[in-house]
């Protein structure tokens, strides 16, 4: 398993103060690396797989259609496979997201990330919103799974209502975005967290670009970040600096 200890610590962290335990191994192990734009094709998938191997993050993502590539390029590597599902509007009908997650898993993804239906949300169709994570949940199937909310798109009420319903449905982690629809925040973070509690994990995707942003969002309770090609190479470029 690649859970690190630095997640039993969080308590332990003071804003701005790195705690011993925050080392490269353990940063990587809570990275999710992505190639999950409109414009992702092979060559950035393929960067993503050298640098997953490389360091070892936790967990490598692609669009659906190149998932399967991404799968072979990561065989023997011990780095986990992620899909998704909805990117970026979580507006497909439950049908859709359940075929894709159905062939998700037979494609052999170890971890699946689904963007909530935000229009559904904003609509007070709280039941249909319950119903479409259990659903995927199911089938899921004690995989890793993450409910994607979208705070940029939602109030603070609607932030607690979707990390309630995530909870409820059965998901692993809350991610608070796709990384398309703006910046994550630390307050977010703290939102989030105060909603879930231990119930479920946190993971920020978004903005996430240095590591000061990281420390900060550790401390306020996030366990898992969804970062991007070019933003975690600017981060291990911090930590080569940094010495970790």
């Amino acid at each position: 398993m690649h859970d690190s200890s630095v997640f039993r610590k969080a308590a332990e962290y003071s804003a701005g103060t790195m705690c011993i335990e925050f080392n490269k191994k353990n940063l990587c192990e809570m990275v999710d690396i992505s190639a999950v734009r409109t414009i992702s094709g092979k060559a950035e998938v393929d960067e993503v797989a050298k640098m997953a191997k490389e360091h070892q993050f936790i967990c490598a993502f692609a669009m659906p259609n190149l998932t399967a590539y991404l799968r072979d390029q990561l065989i023997g590597s011990g780095v986990r496979l992620g899909g998704t599902m909805g990117f970026p509007s979580g507006a497909e009908m439950p049908e859709m997201k359940i075929a894709c997650a159905k062939e998700l898993v037979k494609i052999g993804c170890d971890e699946l990330d689904m963007v909530i239906a935000v229009n559904w949300l904003k609509s007070g169709m709280y039941d249909e919103v319950l119903d479409e994570i259990k659903q995927l949940a199911e089938i899921a199937d004690g995989r890793v799974f993450k409910s994607i909310i979208e705070v940029n798109y939602l109030t603070e009420d609607e932030i607690k209502r979707a990390c309630e319903l995530a909870v409820r449905g059965g998901v692993t982690f809350v991610k608070s975005g796709t990384g398309w629809s703006g910046t994550t925040t630390v307050d977010h973070i703290r939102l989030m967290k105060s909603v879930v509690g231990n119930d479920a994990k946190i993971k920020a995707a978004g903005g996430v670009r240095d590591l000061a942003t990281i420390r900060a969002m550790v401390d306020a309770g996030c366990e898992r970040f969804g970062i991007s090609c070019a933003s975690m190479k600017n981060i291990m470029e911090e930590v080569k600096a940094a010495a970790l």
